[in-house]
């Protein structure tokens, strides 16, 4: 079945526009309710966390108002890093997990994300069930067996400690000073409280939301405020989170920016000498560089790509039973700790590596020089199809042919965004550009 309200990562859009308006969450809520509410016994409850967009408020009292017509009980944790939503799920006995977010988007656009009871991301099929439910409509509860809501207060507090049990016992960051760009976003509080109890010197950014300024000009997506406080405050580290802080990038102490690929390589290699990386595979995506590819080539490991998402990157680490994953944009899974990217875990781990090292953060954020690559975007409007018509077609096949050998060229409808993603990699610069070029004229001339 073709879905048309779940994209790669949930529901996603604009707020107050289709598909994100208060009508569409409340019907969403009470699909998703049924759906996990088959039977008519028993206690059945879901946790709901959101990021601090102004229009959290109304998709939060929407999808409750949805789920407990169906007779779900909803447990309201608050700001809190979508990570959180994935730990708290499974450990609250709750049915159902939802993070009311978009991401790294701006703060205009909202979105709707699913954890099963076990924590992890519903399946596709999953979603394409309750997106019929949606379209069909779903029988409510009787008066008497509708669900309650209420707020949690410790939700954040338990998420923190989870972190902090991660990073290596003995190891703590007297005397380091850390920098942590939350992105004016969910982990705006717990971040810095995670750093600050584990003995860090935080110099915090982005800690000051309004609901309008989350991901503004600072987080994973635009780090050059958080390289700028790394340099002026010499601190030895810079930790940039984004809006749901399920996306970090690490800043050396010279300002410059690692992206997941570099930190990826770094915990791939670091956990192959410790033995932890399970049969020597780190999976991550088409998008990775393939100079990643190369480095664990050099170590005798293996990638293992997929799709784009962070959800079918751990759909294949548990088919596999593989421990490290993510993408080059940010998202660093580690299934021994949790169901999804995880920001701030990911950050501790790199810490915990200087610690452990004795080395600077520019020896450990550039693992490998990676391969040219050009990614460019086209934004096209609804009921456009850019990707079907000939002369794009032609563009793309031409610029394979140009490629062939050397090089590899990616095209994708982005899951989150209107948006085509022109990728390519290449050594020869001139001609990834000119192949690039071409194909984004020939997209854009379609729209």
């Amino acid at each position: 079945m073709g879905r048309k309200l779940f994209g790669t990562d949930g529901v996603r859009g604009r707020a107050n526009s289709h598909p994100m308006t208060a009508d569409m969450a409340l019907a969403i809520g009470a699909a998703a309710g049924r759906y996990f509410r088959r039977d008519k016994g028993g206690v059945h409850r879901v946790v709901i966390g959101k990021d601090t967009r102004l229009s959290g408020y109304m998709f939060e009292n929407a999808l409750t108002a949805g789920l407990t017509s169906t007779g779900m009980s909803v447990l309201l944790l608050g700001p809190v890093p979508t990570p959180a939503v994935g730990l708290l799920t499974p450990s609250m006995r709750a049915d159902l997990g939802i993070m009311i977010s978009a991401s790294h988007n701006p703060s205009e656009d909202n979105g709707i994300k699913f954890f099963g009871p076990d924590g992890f991301k519903l399946s596709d099929e999953a979603e394409a069930e309750i997106e019929a439910m949606v379209a069909s409509g779903v029988d409510v509860a009787p008066a008497d067996e509708i669900g309650r809501a209420r707020r949690i207060d410790d939700g954040r507090f338990r998420y923190q400690e989870r972190v902090k049990s991660t990073f290596p016992q003995g190891v703590s960051l007297d005397r380091m000073k850390v920098v942590v760009d939350c992105a004016n976003g969910a982990a705006y509080r717990a971040a810095p409280e995670v750093l600050w109890e584990l003995g860090a010197e935080v110099i915090p950014v982005g800690v000051s939301p309004n609901g309008k300024n989350i991901n503004l000009d600072c987080g994973s997506t635009k780090p050059r405020t958080a390289s700028e406080t790394v340099v002026a405050h010499g601190a030895d580290v810079g930790i940039c989170l984004d809006g749901d802080a399920d996306r970090v990038m690490i800043i050396d102490e010279t300002g410059a920016v690692a992206d997941g690929d570099q930190i990826m390589a770094l915990m791939a290699a670091r956990w192959a000498e410790e033995q932890r990386l399970r049969d020597g595979v780190l999976v991550a995506t088409v998008m990775s560089n393939l100079g990643l590819e190369r480095f664990l080539d050099t170590r005798g490991l293996r990638l293992e790509r997929t799709a784009v998402g962070d959800r079918y990157v751990v759909e294949a680490m548990r088919r596999g039973g593989w421990n490290l994953g993510g993408e080059q944009s940010g998202h660093i899974v580690m299934t021994d700790y949790a169901t999804t990217g995880d920001g701030l875990m990911a950050g501790l781990q790199f810490l915990a590596a200087m610690v452990k090292s004795g080395k600077r953060a520019s020896e450990l954020a550039q693992n490998f020089e990676p391969v040219p690559q050009m990614l460019k975007n086209v934004r096209f409007a609804a009921g456009q199809t850019p990707l079907e018509t000939l002369a794009v077609q032609q563009a793309i096949a031409s610029a394979e042919a140009d490629l062939k050998g050397r090089g590899r060229l990616l095209i994708r409808k982005s899951g989150t965004e209107p948006l085509i993603r022109v990728m390519a990699e290449c050594e020869d610069e001139a001609l990834l550009t000119r192949v690039v070029d071409d194909v984004v004229a020939s997209v854009e001339a379609a729209v």
